[in-house]
């Protein structure tokens, strides 16, 4: 009687059954015959999770190192990480047809990860989470003006709506001002929104890698110059904090690509939520911080603003998004 190749993993064994499989392979085969949807669902989750653990450890070893510390190493470990992928392709991965916005992107991309960093180390993780969501509303408000997009009145009124839930988590104090680092929070979700649509202009002319290119190498260069002045010595825990974050930074950008190459963008997109409650728990458990009212209030307000948007463009595009070349994926 033959005997099956020792070579095959999958041959039966002498009883007549299959060999045991790994954890990893039981997991592949599992979701293997999942919906793309659902594959996507599972790995925007993940990002939500993974990006909020970051914010938790900027947090944490921000109150020991400046947050130009922060980002230099931050940016140095996925560089570390992105560099197979990035030095093969030299120079010819850093030729671009629009060298200007190349270089706005680098700018804005880097004003945001300043104010956004700032402010989670000054505020409490719910309240500058849900502060971020409002990148959705300026997206919004910059495509219309820099993209020409046509935007109708449910849209508008979403909007509008959003940015009163934003005003609503400001919560001006009794003398009328505004916690500084909100506004921070503000500034760096906006510019955030303006990185998007810098990156749909781009897709439109440069390589993916390129993009990535300029991105890894030229924020961390800007940021080098002022972590030199503001450098104090990391000790050994913070460093493992410090190395901790980039990993966890690329692995969280990595979830979220691949989220959105799996699934469709308007079926998946309001689970990136999930972040308010990852942040809420660990902002009690680690540093003792609980949400406000204000704060619970204005993050259901831009939830459901922004929950009614997708759930309109699903309405509106739903042939196109179901198709890869509508999802701006092409193989």
């Amino acid at each position: 009687m033959p005997q099956p190749d020792k070579a095959d993993s999958n041959a039966p064994g002498e009883h007549g059954r299959l060999p045991p499989q790994s954890g990893w392979q039981r997991l592949k085969t599992g979701t293997g015959n999942l919906p793309a949807n659902t594959i996507g669902a599972l790995w925007i989750l993940q990002a939500a999770f993974l990006f909020t653990v970051m914010t938790a450890l900027i947090k944490l070893v921000g109150e020991g190192l400046s947050v130009f510390q922060i980002l230099v190493v931050r940016q140095a470990v996925m560089v570390a990480i992105v560099a197979p992928k990035i030095l093969p392709g030299l120079p010819t991965s850093l030729a671009t047809e629009r060298p200007g916005l190349q270089a706005a992107r680098v700018i804005f991309a880097s004003t945001a990860m300043l104010c956004g960093f700032t402010a989670i180390i000054e505020l409490p993780l719910a309240d500058v989470t849900a502060l971020s969501f409002s990148k959705t509303f300026f997206i919004t408000i910059f495509a219309i003006f820099l993209l020409g997009e046509q935007v109708g009145l449910h849209r508008w009124g979403a909007t509008i709506l959003g940015f009163v839930g934003v005003l609503i988590m400001l919560r001006p104090g009794g003398d009328g001002l505004v916690d500084p680092f909100a506004l921070l929070a503000i500034a760096g979700a906006a510019c955030a929104g303006m990185v998007m649509i810098i990156l749909r202009i781009l897709t439109r002319t440069d390589a993916p890698v390129t993009i990535l290119t300029y991105q890894a190498v030229f924020v961390g260069l800007i940021m080098a110059v002022p972590a030199y002045f503001s450098w104090q010595a990391p000790t050994l825990e913070q460093w493992g904090l410090l190395l901790i974050i980039g990993v966890i930074s690329w692995a969280a950008q990595m979830s979220n690509i691949r989220a959105f190459k799996a699934g469709e963008a308007t079926a998946i997109a309001s689970l990136d939520y999930t972040r308010l409650l990852y942040a809420t728990l660990l902002g009690a458990i680690i540093f003792g911080h609980w949400p406000g009212l204000e704060t619970l209030i204005g993050a259901a307000i831009i939830i459901a603003a922004s929950l009614y948007t997708v759930r309109r463009e699903a309405v509106r595009g739903r042939a196109l998004s179901r198709d890869a070349e509508g999802r701006g994926y092409n193989n």
